[in-house]
């Protein structure tokens, strides 16, 4: 409770939002369930379809995945469900599904959200 206020999201009330990256030109899919406007953290629904990695990229904000179902694949291993993974701030990174089955999960951010892809020009990234 902040301030005398509690939020309460129904996940199964919002629709998937689907997000395509022109890095690999094939989606993956979210449902935002919090913004914290005072901090910046942030928390949603992840759902990346099997075979679907996010090339490496960086972010300017400490994240995690809680593994809900499937399989998470990154740069550091495979996380199954049951797991929370957190990614530090700066660190070259890649994550997405096995090829066996999409995988669900939590994503929690620390503070705002931004993304930047390895080796991409500056005035070409998202």
């Amino acid at each position: 409770m902040i301030n005398g206020r509690i939020d309460v999201v129904k996940p199964s009330d919002i629709a998937w939002m689907e997000m395509l990256l022109p890095q690999i030109g094939r989606p993956f899919f979210v449902k935002p369930l919090l913004d914290e406007p005072d901090t910046g953290m942030s928390l949603s629904m992840l759902r990346y379809p099997a075979g679907f990695t996010n090339p490496h990229h960086t972010h300017q904000c400490g994240h995690g995945i809680y593994v809900l179902e499937g399989t998470l694949v990154t740069h550091r291993g495979e996380f199954g469900p049951g797991t929370f993974v957190w990614f530090p701030e700066g660190e070259p990174m890649q994550h997405g599904a096995s090829g066996d089955g999409d995988m669900l999960g939590l994503f929690v951010t620390n503070k705002p959200f931004s993304i930047d892809y390895v080796n991409e020009p500056e005035g070409q990234r998202p």
